[in-house]
This record gives structure tokens, sequence and C-alpha cells, in this order.
């Protein structure tokens, strides 16, 4: 599934280089700090390699 956001790409490829051990887990804030455990390395490779072009800055909600 790809990301819908920027901000949701971005916090996906933080989690993904925490669950590879390239960054420590205590620096991780808000989504990136939950994906991490919530998430397999896969799922997280699926959201950080969407393309980034035409996403919106952040993931309207829903009402």
């Amino acid at each position: 599934m790809p990301a819908r956001s920027k901000a949701q790409q971005k916090a996906a490829g933080a989690a993904l280089s925490a669950k590879r051990g390239e960054t420590a887990k205590s620096e991780l804030k808000g989504a990136s700090r939950e994906m991490v455990d919530s998430m397999s390395e896969k799922q997280l490779e699926e959201f950080a390699s969407t393309k980034r072009k035409g996403l919106p800055e952040k993931k309207k909600t829903e009402d």
C-alpha cells in the first residue's frame, strides 16, 4: 500500500531506518515511533518507497 501523504512517507522512512538499526528508536517522534512497532519492515519499505510527486503534505482527515 502506498503512502497517502508526504508526511506519512517521511515517517515510514524514519521508522524503517530505526527498524534496520540505522537510527536509534529513541530519536523517533510521533507517527514514526508508532509505525516502527506496528508495521513490518516490508510494509515500511512500501510506504517509504512511495513517490512523493503529487502527494499532499498531510493526509486529509475523514469527517
